[in-house]
């Protein structure tokens, strides 16, 4: 259940909207947390690790 702010208006008592959300982390730095692991997948020699990295760089490019 969400709970609403009540404001007072001049002979009404409305809920208050939830304020827009914002993004965490722009374009750029999206691009640069993809190179990041590029770089890191290019030295990894764990094969697990190599899989999460590999997924983690699939998904952040469904952001650019």
């Amino acid at each position: 259940m969400i709970e609403r702010e009540m404001i007072m208006t001049d002979e009404t008592t409305q809920p208050r909207e939830p304020s827009r959300a914002r993004a965490l982390l722009s374009t750029a730095d999206m691009r640069l947390l993809r190179r990041a692991l590029e770089s890191h997948a290019k030295v990894t020699e764990d094969r697990d690790e190599l899989a999460k990295i590999n997924a983690l760089h699939h998904r952040l490019g469904t952001y650019d």
